[in-house]
């Protein structure tokens, strides 16, 4: 058969009167006319979880099923049509069908980080339409065994983030960062601003790589989050070094003051709610951050990193909230010397140990529990040993570190308590 389009009276060929009509899917004519891949990041970095197939005609979503596509190398969930390429919990007709695939799948991952070895790759796939699928006229788009290739591919959350470079004035520095705005700013309100610092596997001159490697700049920009906390998220993207484990810091340390600062001034932010967060090196920055700087920020979520104790005095009045993992050789062991030199210090710590395989909903009720019972400024939990590592990853320290952050972020109870201090 060759690839025009042309269409099958059925009542040509003896059915009745006002039966559906057979549209072929071919080039040029009835059919999928483009695939955009959807990705969505998770805890362990981005994934391609859905293709939106634009057929250019509206598609009767009843009449859909997820026997319809085949995905390469994918497993399809759920098939639904929509009006624009986006995701939905209800289907209705449009002239996209949403075909969701799993993101367990092997060939989800957009992003992999093992260890300090990083691959982020553009979202690929090809699908077949392997059923007849019904238009909202009532014609039938025939199937077609002709696989198709996405050539476009939007990113959830991530798109929504404005990559920019911040120049120091006096310096001239520059440092590239993310920033999310709320979606319905309000110059007339003032927003509290999250500061995440990603890891030194993350390292890159790629803008936005700080953004697909897991939940620790996007989870504050998820619309769900934003109805519940809406704030201003900066991501700085590092492009080399800028801390190490010898406690020494960078000329990076005044860059990310100054664009704090600066975005504090250019938009309506309140200055008393001001927090950082960082994993790895970016706890370890945020830390260094606080000690020379202990009035810019009014609380730090501090996650799978460590810093010379002796350094760490001037934190004895901070409120942040550690999270490490028993198995992490460098930031469990580290954390305990840094809060004896804090209770040394006078600061009050409350302790925990979690199961780093419970879901996010019970670890937040035991985070509500610990901040509860504990009742002080600095709350400090860790994940037992053996309950963070994947299922097929090795349990060793630097699974034990990367894992870290892949669970904490999705605390929510966290996040709530971070969004509750004030500096006033």
């Amino acid at each position: 058969m060759n690839r025009r389009s042309f269409i099958i009276s059925l009542a040509g060929l003896g059915f009745a009167a006002g039966a559906s009509r057979i549209a072929l899917a071919v080039e040029g004519g009835a059919g999928i006319q483009a695939v955009i891949a959807i990705t969505q990041v998770f805890g362990n970095g981005q994934r391609l979880t859905a293709l939106a197939l634009d057929y250019g005609t509206e598609i009767d979503t009843d009449g859909l099923s997820a026997l319809a596509f085949i995905v390469a190398d994918r497993t399809v969930t759920r098939v639904y049509a929509n009006t624009t390429a986006d995701l939905s919990a209800e289907g209705r007709n449009g002239r996209f069908v949403i075909v969701e695939l799993s993101p367990e799948d092997a060939a989800a991952p957009a992003y992999i980080q093992v260890k300090r070895d990083v691959v982020h790759k553009p979202a690929k796939a090809s699908v077949v339409q392997a059923e007849a699928v019904k238009t909202v006229s009532g014609d039938e788009i025939a199937a077609n065994g002709t696989a198709v290739a996405n050539t476009a591919q939007k990113n959830l959350i991530v798109d929504e983030f404005k990559p920019l470079v911040y120049t120091d004035p006096a310096s001239g520095k520059t440092l590239a960062y993310n920033l999310f705005i709320p979606r319905d700013y309000d110059p007339a309100k003032r927003y509290p601003l999250v500061n995440f610092m990603h890891d030194a596997g993350v390292t890159s001159t790629e803008v936005d790589r700080t953004l697909v490697q897991g939940l620790g700049a996007v989870i504050w920009a998820d619309p769900a989050e934003q109805a519940k906390r809406p704030c201003f998220v900066v991501a700085p993207q590092f492009p080399e070094q800028f801390v190490n484990d010898q406690s020494e810091d960078s000329p990076y340390l005044d860059l990310v003051v100054g664009l704090v600062n600066s975005v504090a001034a250019e938009y309506s932010i309140d200055p008393n709610r001001l927090y950082t967060t960082g994993q790895s090196g970016g706890g370890m920055l945020s830390i260094a951050i606080n000690i020379k700087h202990p009035d810019l920020f009014a609380a730090s979520f501090l996650v799978a990193c460590q810093w010379a104790p002796e350094l760490c005095k001037p934190l004895a009045s901070d409120k942040m909230w550690v999270v490490v993992s028993a198995g992490d050789v460098k930031a469990y062991p580290g954390q305990n010397a840094i809060m004896e030199v804090l209770e040394a210090e006078g600061a009050k710590v409350s302790r925990a140990e979690w199961n780093g395989r419970a879901t996010p909903a019970e670890l937040s009720a035991a985070a509500a529990e610990l901040e509860k019972t504990g009742g002080t400024p600095i709350l400090y939990a860790h994940f037992a040993t053996g309950t963070v590592h994947l299922a097929g990853q090795e349990d060793n320290p630097g699974s034990n570190h990367v894992n870290t952050w892949r669970i904490a972020y999705q605390i929510e109870h966290i996040r709530d308590w971070l969004f509750r201090q004030t500096k006033a």
